[in-house]
């Protein structure tokens, strides 16, 4: 048994990838999955759609590669977090749909919470703020109006889990209801200094804690799938939140290391080591990853649309039809325009958390066109990631932060895009020559456990720079487009 199954269920689409004994790719199988908008600012999954592209692309993957379940050693799952699911104990259906880590609906209900005073003790235990984002109040809505929820939720027959728990579930036949330390650090529920839920948030939000899965270890005995899914049981040994995943996957292992995944968002993690760090610019205080029951903690700032701008033009705008269109469109941008694009289509994220903001678009003319939008569209991940590291910083001062930003995700493979962002943040960025950390992440993780892969220190040392982009932009031209985009970013807040 050679090679370790990566699970990579993001917002989009599922990934399966087979990595072999020298954590090299082996074979890739995806499948997008339908998007769901009840309302405006509401987003939502079908379960049952998360579940059949994960099974789906696990055996495609496995058959590209000409091996059977016979060759796999183990599994390792890495996941959209936040996204809340509920579902039966006896059937696995879900109550409802996967409400979605982007969807604002509890936003009245977070803004009463802070009204009330409660976000002082909420961010104490779980390093959060009181914002929608997090699955907690998404859970609190499906008890509240889904019928007769909250009955069977108290009566034991309702489970409630991030999507790795709602894997697990699925993949071990409804044997194991278990998350890792990673994923319940983005609950809302679970207090990350004292490594357990919180029975004070709980009684706060009105959640039966007996509806919670159990936390593990990012490396931990998950158990083995069902048999007829792959020809054998496979253990499952690895599991982590995508953003944390990505955070191993690039070995920021030491304190002061720091990475950015851009996907459909843009998250940023600095590794705090075994202190959390209570930021000063409203950063979030999680868990990097959790192993033999010891958590390092991150500093993290989240960028709730990145990758998924690119998609807007795309999909909303039908400017272009790939992804890959917007490199050639920026660079041939008219350079006397300043187009400036802020993305917040389903509110303003690290460090305003601002859920109630809308997207804005300013500097528009008669001769603004996709070329002039599309720059703007991918300058705006840039400006974006400047205000999370500057953040960052403040929060990490005296500390020793690395300078240098290691970069992943689908975005960091444009050139024009990692450019900008180090001639913005003014800045080293470092590209690997893996992109796929976080299925990377996972796989190690699994591997790690298993003893097929190395430990922390011979899995850094394989980490390979690809490319690194230096600052070239005048820090005249810097100054003034920060200063465009403050200007954006605030008239967007007051509007």
């Amino acid at each position: 048994m050679t090679h370790i199954l990566a699970i990579d269920q993001g917002t989009t689409s599922s990934r399966a990838i087979l990595f072999d004994e020298g954590m090299r790719i082996t074979a890739t199988a995806q499948e997008e999955f339908a998007q769901h908008f009840p309302q405006s600012g509401w987003v939502e999954h079908d379960a049952n759609d998360l579940w059949s592209t994960t099974a789906g692309t696990c055996r495609a993957v496995i058959e590209k590669a000409g091996l059977t379940g016979a060759d796999i050693a183990a599994i390792g799952i890495t996941n959209q977090r936040e996204t809340t699911v509920v579902w039966d104990r006896h059937t696995g259906q879900a109550i409802h749909r996967a409400i979605v880590w982007q969807d604002r609906r509890t936003a009245d209900y977070c803004a009463e919470l802070r009204a009330a005073g409660h976000e002082p003790m909420v961010a104490a235990r779980t390093g959060l703020l009181l914002d929608p984002y997090f699955s907690g109040t998404k859970l609190r809505w499906i008890l509240d109006h889904v019928a007769g929820a909250r009955d069977r939720a108290q009566a034991g027959d309702l489970l409630f889990g991030t999507v790795d728990s709602y894997l697990i579930w699925k993949l071990t036949g409804g044997r194991v209801h278990a998350t890792d330390a990673t994923n319940a650090a983005r609950t809302l529920l679970y207090d990350i200094r004292k490594g357990r839920w919180s029975a004070t948030i709980c009684d706060l939000l009105g959640i039966p804690m007996q509806m919670l899965p159990q936390v593990r270890d990012s490396a931990d005995d998950y158990g083995h799938t069902r048999a007829d899914l792959f020809g054998r049981e496979i253990p499952i040994r690895g599991v982590a939140g995508d953003q944390q995943a990505a955070t191993v996957g690039q070995a920021c292992f030491k304190p002061g290391m720091l990475k950015s995944t851009y996907g459909t968002g843009c998250f940023a993690l600095l590794n705090t080591g075994d202190t959390p760090v209570v930021s000063q610019n409203r950063l979030l205080t999680t868990i990097a990853y959790q192993l033999d029951g010891k958590p390092t903690y991150a500093l993290e700032g989240s960028i709730f649309v990145a990758g998924a701008v690119v998609q807007w033009l795309r999909d909303g705008l039908k400017m272009i039809r790939h992804a890959s269109e917007t490199q050639p469109l920026a660079e041939n941008a008219d350079p006397n325009q300043t187009v400036v694009l802020v993305p917040a289509f389903t509110g303003l994220g690290a460090p305003y958390w601002r859920p109630e903001c809308r997207g804005a678009i300013f500097g528009l003319t008669r001769s603004t066109g996709p070329a002039e939008l599309a720059r703007a569209a991918l300058e705006s991940v840039g400006f974006q990631t400047r205000d999370l590291l500057r953040a960052m910083r403040d929060d990490w001062a005296g500390h020793g932060a690395e300078a240098v930003l290691r970069v992943d995700g689908g975005m960091s493979a444009s050139d024009w895009a990692m450019q900008f962002l180090s001639d913005i943040i003014d800045a080293p960025v470092d590209r690997p020559e893996v992109l796929e950390t976080t299925a990377l992440g996972a796989a190690w993780l699994a591997g790690m456990h298993i003893g097929l892969y190395p430990d922390q220190a011979g899995f850094a040392a394989t980490w390979a720079l690809e490319r690194q982009f230096l600052p070239q932009m005048s820090a005249e031209l810097r100054s003034a487009k920060v200063a465009g985009w403050t200007r954006a970013v605030e008239a967007t807040l007051a509007f």
